[in-house]
């Protein structure tokens, strides 16, 4: 290692990044929470306002986990404030009776917990925003005290936004999604260039980057800020650009050598010299720079005259090359509409029905569209809506009908330690039980041995707040709940003259609360999101199977086409494809140590394979304008009809593999076998449909290999 022996101490007593992010945070949060309390507490005497200032920068920093870095959460937190208004304002009228507040607990705690369909931003700030209700809806109901409530939440929230966009920055989590876009379609416009001349084939350093790349733009490997999960235009099109450039990137690395020779056989280095200028003029674009958009217009008739040239005299293997070559066009100008989307939103140039469906619809539309959606069971945002909603209307009923002390600890014990898996819930539920017990027993020894004098509390209050939010998120929830409890005894002791079953009363109201937890968590979908993932895949796979089946028999027979939104009878696809994609989501949120230990499966596969289908069958079955399509020879039809029954086949194997109702196959052979050699039947006369539907259901059976295991 290099470096004076005193650079390489330094180097060594240096923080870990997991504590030095920690420590940032701890001192935003510290510094905003003992400024508002200390302010109002001794400087205007004012209790109430001193409590709803520390408690709204620890709700919103300390419990809400916002990712990003301190300036992107402080842009997060200001249009929270006015809905931490509308909160403190409900809670402290719905509070003069029992009922009217658990009611109001149950429909405000099943809103905000729904919040979290709106992507990792809204998640992160729904348990700070279920805190500000919990907090004014106990008694006493004193509605003459709410200005001195939004005073100090208002001040609270305000030096909060200060210290996280000012004091000690954080560095980027990561690349930005963009920018990893934009590698991506620059290294698939480097692999269309070599492709486009001899020797036709990409390197293994290519091949290589191609796959790295791909990979990158999974969101397992996106910094959570990062990924574009929102319902908005701007972030469904990024997300949507990153699907295109991992499609693409798979076609490049996939495309035949041409068959050398035959005439046909000139246009395609103009498609993928095209495809290149697209690329490169999509990668521009992803990082800030005006374009003008030439080049998509250049690839778009390009490959119009591809699809439109004669087809007379063509070889079967330039047909089947011709096919590859449309693909890798159509994936590119999805890329790079896609693209523009996501940087100009609706400004865009009108794209095309269909794949860009939410162009021109505005924010309520497509926020009701994510809502409407994951409106049912089979939705793990809803499930864990209704759980916790439950759960905080059942805790706010007993402390309300048994009148605990500091009643909202429980609930907050509720909020925090109740998880999506039962399993995952006991364990978190036992770690906490020994952490409070530990901080209670520190603190009754604190208030006994200190009594009332608060000047003590008062000056141990910040540097413990400052240990408690740098342990807690790294030691996990036992330290986190020790080092809880001896705050909040620190603080209520300044708010009233406090004895030690305070540190009782804190462990009393955990107890309550955590059995809350345990008992939703084991009542209410307690597997989590894994079951739940494996069962919507699963459906998903089953509707791609119809989907197969029901394209090809149309592709077969002919008849006439319209330019609709989507190709008929895949709506079904499009809901089952959603509602999987929100289950991977949740599932990359529970930790596979309690779960799934060794999972290997490639979800994100799976849920590739669902665009796959959407994108071919429409693309088989849409054309840009009505016509009149003739049927396929009886013997093209014949035998594509056999392909697609064998893909959508090993698309149910796979299907009935991944449902978790017990009764499942072994590793589905069919999916995975590649001596089927109607893939390489080539009927005589057989037309450019067939060959386009054969590479779609070459790409489709890939995909289920690579599912079930048999490919890398």
């Amino acid at each position: 290692m290099g470096g004076t022996p005193g650079e390489r101490r330094l180097t060594k007593a240096r923080l870990p990044p997991a504590y030095a992010a920690a420590v940032r945070r701890s001192v935003r949060v510290t510094v905003a929470a003992a400024a508002g309390f200390y302010l109002f507490l001794y400087g205007f005497d004012s209790a109430v306002a001193a409590t709803y200032a520390l408690f709204a920068a620890v709700a919103m920093a300390g419990l809400s986990h916002i990712p990003g870095t301190g300036r992107q959460r402080a842009a997060t937190l200001l249009p929270v404030v006015p809905a931490c208004w509308v909160l403190i304002t409900v809670g402290t009228y719905l509070s003069v009776r029992t009922w009217s507040a658990v009611l109001g607990m149950l429909v405000i705690g099943f809103v905000l917990a729904y919040m979290a369909v709106g992507g990792p931003r809204p998640a992160g700030a729904a348990p700070g925003l279920q805190l500000m209700y919990i907090l004014p809806s106990f008694p006493p109901y004193v509605p003459d005290s709410l200005g001195e409530r939004l005073v100090g939440a208002t001040v609270g929230l305000a030096l909060l936004i200060l210290a996280e966009a000012f004091l000690l920055p954080d560095r980027a989590p990561g690349v930005p999604y963009r920018e990893l876009a934009a590698r991506a379609a620059d290294h698939a416009g480097r692999c269309a260039d070599d492709l486009a001349s001899a020797p036709y084939a990409l390197g293994d350093t290519a091949l290589g980057a191609a796959r790295e790349l791909s990979g990158g733009l999974r969101s397992s490997r996106v910094p959570e800020a990062e990924r574009p999960a929102g319902p908005g235009v701007r972030a469904r099109a990024l997300a949507h650009t990153g699907l295109a450039a991992r499609t693409l990137l798979g076609r490049l690395v996939s495309l035949p050598p041409p068959p050398g020779g035959p005439a046909e056989a000139r246009t395609w280095p103009d498609v993928l010299r095209a495809v290149r200028d697209a690329c490169r003029e999509t990668a521009s674009l992803l990082r800030g720079r005006e374009s003008p958009g030439d080049a998509r217009s250049r690839l778009q008739e390009v490959r119009q005259a591809l699809a439109e040239g004669a087809e007379p005299g063509a070889t079967p293997a330039g047909l089947r090359r011709h096919a590859a070559v449309l693909e890798v066009a159509d994936a590119a100008l999805a890329m790079s509409t896609a693209a523009e989307i996501a940087v100009r939103g609706r400004a865009a140039p009108a794209a095309a029905p269909g794949r860009f469906w939410y162009a021109r619809m505005r924010a309520p539309q497509l926020w009701w569209r994510r809502l409407s959606g994951h409106a049912g069971q089979r939705s793990v945002f809803f499930q864990n809506a209704v759980r916790i909603a439950l759960a905080l209307a059942a805790a706010r009923t007993i402390a309300g009908l048994d009148t605990l002390p500091h009643g909202f600890w429980m609930l907050l014990a509720t909020l925090t330690l109740t998880r999506t898996t039962a399993r995952e819930t006991r364990s978190t539920v036992r770690v906490a039980l020994t952490g409070t017990l530990v901080g209670a027993v520190v603190v009754a020894a604190l208030l006994a041995l200190v009594g009332t004098d608060t000047t003590v509390y008062a000056a141990a209050l910040p540097p413990l707040m400052l240990v408690a939010f740098t342990l807690g998120p790294v030691k996990g929830v036992g330290w986190a709940q020790a080092m809880f409890t001896m705050v909040v005894a620190l603080v209520f002791a300044q708010l009233a003259p406090a004895t030690w079953q305070l540190a009782e009363f804190r462990l009393l109201d955990v107890v309550a609360g955590s059995a809350v937890g345990a008992v939703f968590g084991l009542l209410a979908w307690p597997k989590g999101a894994h079951d739940e993932l494996r069962r919507s895949v699963a459906t998903m796979l089953r509707s791609a199977a119809e989907a197969v089946v029901a394209t090809i028999s149309q592709l077969a027979t002919g008849g006439a086409r319209a330019p609709v939104a989507t190709s008929p009878g895949n709506r079904s696809l499009q809901h089952a494809l959603i509602m999987a994609e929100s289950a991977y989501a949740q599932y990359r949120s529970e930790p596979k140590a309690l779960d799934t230990a060794g999972d290997t499966q490639d979800w994100q596969a799976a849920l590739l394979s669902g665009h796959h289908t959407l994108w071919g069958a429409d693309r088989l079955l849409v054309p840009p304008e009505p016509t009149v399509v003739p049927p396929l020879p009886q013997e093209s039809a014949e035998a594509v009809t056999r392909i697609g029954d064998r893909v959508a086949a090993g698309m149910l194997l796979v299907s009935a593999r991944l449902d978790p109702i017990g009764d499942t196959p072994g590793t589905p052979v069919a999916a995975g076998a590649r001596d089927f050699t109607d893939f390489d039947v080539e009927p005589p006369g057989a037309p450019r449909r067939y060959y386009a539907a054969v590479e779609w259901l070459d790409s489709l059976m890939t995909d289920m290999e690579r599912l079930a295991g048999h490919h890398k």
